[in-house]
């Protein structure tokens, strides 16, 4: 099964930050004419965050949930010298090379669970990916999801897969409870968790999880202490693949806290 295809673009022009992320994401325009929600290999939890979007935004896809498109984003290294704001200069020089950015969908609103209605099934399946990849940040305070053409899209997984900012032992990481579960946004309208988790989980097979943690480029995977960048991929797998194979662990973790 062939990793997914990410397309790469070399940022001209920036646009606007995002000051409502911690990170500073910003929408930037790229050689190829569109507009992009830019995600900084120099920012806080730096490439860390990068890796857990690549894997978390590309599983959602294969689960047929609804992601923009990821594109690798180069940025020079002279690029923002005349941006006037010194923290955002600093972050600009601090991201020279290869960075990530989704594609910027024009007019969006972000989801509000009290004003749309979510399907149970749609809701379901996300919060079992979720749950999957231990994402953090889908709360009612940060949603991380939009309205687009009266869809539902998901965005910012860069939280998701927090076992790897103490790296140790993935298959045991990925056996541990995942409590925060019980503060998802969809929670309460995710009704047939036990009915799509048997369907997801055949949609997740090794090769699969193997074609999206591949995506990751060796430039985001050299911070491995000693590991090497197919060492750390290996590790990615490991874990999502034992939480796969576990997944009625989480399920009845996520049921109970509904």
């Amino acid at each position: 099964m062939a990793a997914p295809e990410i397309r790469t673009v070399t940022v001209t022009r920036y646009v606007t930050p995002l000051r409502e992320g911690g990170s500073l994401p910003a929408i930037a325009e790229a050689d190829d004419g569109f507009l992009y929600v830019l995600k900084f290999r120099g920012a806080g939890q730096g490439v860390k965050a990068l890796v857990a979007e690549i894997i978390g935004a590309e599983l959602a896809r294969r689960l047929g949930l609804k992601v923009p498109e990821l594109v690798f984003a180069n940025l020079d290294a002279a690029f923002g010298r005349t941006e006037p704001d010194e923290e955002i200069q600093d972050l600009l020089k601090a991201s020279a090379g290869t960075n990530l950015a989704l594609h910027y969908l024009t007019g969006t609103i972000s989801f509000d669970p009290v004003v749309t209605k979510t399907d149970p099934l749609l809701a379901s399946a996300i919060v079992w990916l979720d749950a999957l990849i231990m994402n953090v940040d889908r709360t009612a305070r940060n949603t991380n999801m939009l309205m687009w053409k009266k869809e539902l899209w998901l965005i910012d997984h860069g939280a998701a897969l927090y076992f790897h900012h103490a790296w140790t032992d993935p298959v045991l990481q990925a056996q541990k409870p995942f409590p925060q579960i019980s503060q998802h946004v969809l929670l309460p309208y995710a009704e047939q968790l036990v009915e799509v988790s048997t369907r997801l989980k055949m949609l997740l097979t090794e090769e699969a999880v193997s074609a999206v943690v591949d995506a990751v480029p060796d430039d985001f995977l050299s911070w491995g202490d000693g590991l090497t960048a197919d060492e750390l991929r290996q590790g990615y797998k490991d874990f999502i693949n034992t939480r796969v194979k576990n997944a009625d662990r989480f399920v009845k973790e996520a049921t109970d806290a509904r």
